[in-house]
């Protein structure tokens, strides 16, 4: 994979919150379900997901800025030597016979200097570098990329979700407090396979909308309709919750837009607990009511409700 950075577009300075809302634009952009006749797209999706995973982790990222991993979080290899991509016979790094500097089979064998300079190499002595000079683990499978829909409750509830892998494997994934659209989940091992190991499987959440609840950071807000007879008399009236329904008292002379709270009915919170529900009280008043508007002709309502501002 190419460098990270210039996968997404930022600074190799840039903040955690600049590498978030760049993934995040390109990942509107580039989805696999709004470009399904652009393969392409789907690459630089894939890319762009890995390229996030790389820099959103902390230790990763200042490996990656150190030189020790590549852009696929793979080993580099040691002192620039190496062919790239992964360890192949004959290709790049050190020959394991002797360096032949003009003498044919019987020019002088360095390894002696080498492991002088850097321990013995091949017994994992002094120099550090266990395992022989010039080795390096194998690369691991490409990271599969994943989105998954969660239904608005489900994720305010922390609801068991399935994904079903490439492979046909289904997992059951628990989701973690505060989850919101773009949250990210990694499924050690099971990526694309790869010489070292499989890659990781990443799954990107996204939270579906609700026809009528909506979400205010870790709250929950709901605009629940009420009549005329409930606001004026007071009521107990059934509201829906991301659970179950409620019961919810009316206080008599209640207005359109009066907010009740409904303690710990939100999302579950990153730190713990659980925001609140908020519901707004709306009045609702029927187009055609012969009654109401015979009562309200013969009331006199002496009141102004816009006193306050002026008018």
């Amino acid at each position: 994979m190419a460098d990270p950075y210039q996968i997404l577009g930022v600074a190799r300075g840039a903040d955690e919150a600049a590498i978030k809302k760049a993934y995040r634009k390109l990942a509107k952009e580039l989805h696999p379900d709004r470009n399904k006749d652009n393969p392409k797209a789907a690459e630089r999706f894939s890319q762009a997901t890995q390229a996030y995973d790389l820099l959103s982790d902390k230790d990763k990222r200042a490996r990656f800025d150190r030189g020790e991993i590549d852009g696929d979080g793979n080993p580099a290899a040691p002192f620039g030597f190496g062919g790239g991509g992964g360890a192949r016979p004959g290709a790049g790094g050190f020959r394991s016979q002797p360096f032949d500097f003009g003498g044919g089979d019987d020019g002088p064998d360095v390894s002696d200097i080498f492991e002088g300079l850097f321990g013995n190499a091949r017994g994992g002595g002094g120099g550090g570098f266990a395992g022989g000079f010039g080795r390096r683990p194998q690369p691991k499978g490409a990271n599969a990329a994943y989105r998954l829909a969660v239904p608005f409750a489900d994720a305010a509830t922390l609801a068991p979700q399935r994904v079903t892998l490439a492979t046909g494997q289904t997992i059951d994934l628990k989701l973690p407090p505060g989850v919101e659209s773009g949250t990210q989940m990694r499924l050690s091992g099971k990526g694309e396979p790869g010489p070292g190991g499989p890659g990781d499987a990443i799954v990107t959440i996204e939270v579906q909308t609700h026809r009528f609840f909506t979400r205010d950071g870790d709250d929950v807000r709901l605009d629940l309709p009420i009549t005329l007879r409930e606001a004026v008399l007071g009521a107990q009236v059934k509201a829906p919750t991301v659970e179950k329904l409620v019961m919810l008292t009316i206080p008599k002379g209640t207005s359109s837009g009066r907010t009740l709270r409904l303690k710990g009915k939100g999302f579950a919170k990153k730190g713990g607990g659980r925001g609140d529900q908020l519901i707004t009280l709306m009045i609702a008043i029927p187009e055609s009511d012969a009654d109401l508007t015979a009562f309200v002709e013969g009331w006199s309502d002496k009141g102004n409700p816009r006193a306050s501002m002026g008018v």
